[in-house]
C-alpha cells in the first residue's frame, strides 16, 4: 500500500492543476483568435521575474520575426508558440520550478531531427547575439 504522503498533491501541484484547467478553459473559449493567445502569452511574461522575463521577451522576439505562422499562447502556464494548435516551441522560467537555469524546448512535431541522437531543449541564462543566432537557426529548422 503507497503511503499516504504519496497519495496527496502538494500545493505547488494543485496550484498547477488549477492554472492549467483555467488556462484550457480560456483557450476554448478563444480558439482561433491569436489576440487572445498573444496577450496570454505577454501576461504571462510581465508576471516573471527578472531575468526569465527579459529572456521570454527577447524569445518572443526571435519568435515573432523568424515564425509569424506560428501562433502565441500559453501552454501549462509557459509561453508557447503552436502550428495548428500544437505547441512546436515553448519557454520555461527558470523560477517556475526554482531552477538554475531556463529552458528553451522545440516538441516533437518540429524538425529538428538529426541522425539518431539530438537536442530538443537548451538551458539558456542569457542571450548574447551568439546565442541568439543559434536560436534563430533551431526556429528556423524546427519550422522547416
Amino acid at each position: 500500500m503507497a503511503e499516504k504522503s504519496s497519495d496527496v498533491l502538494s500545493d505547488f501541484e494543485k496550484k498547477a492543476l488549477k492554472e492549467r484547467a483555467a488556462e484550457l478553459k480560456r483557450q476554448a473559449r478563444n480558439a482561433g483568435k491569436r489576440e487572445a493567445g498573444l496577450k496570454d502569452l505577454l501576461d504571462k511574461v510581465a508576471e516573471m521575474p527578472q531575468p526569465d522575463r527579459a529572456l521570454a521577451e527577447k524569445i518572443h522576439a526571435i519568435v515573432s520575426e523568424h515564425a509569424p505562422e506560428l501562433d502565441p499562447k500559453t501552454w501549462y502556464s509557459f509561453p508557447a508558440y503552436a502550428r495548428d494548435g500544437k505547441v512546436m516551441i515553448f519557454f520555461q522560467p527558470a523560477a517556475k520550478f526554482e531552477a538554475r537555469y531556463a529552458t528553451l524546448g522545440f516538441q516533437d512535431n518540429t524538425n529538428l531531427d538529426d541522425g539518431t541522437f539530438w537536442a530538443t531543449s537548451y538551458a539558456v541564462t542569457d542571450i548574447t547575439p551568439a546565442v541568439e543566432k543559434q536560436i534563430i537557426a533551431l526556429v528556423k529548422k524546427a519550422i522547416s
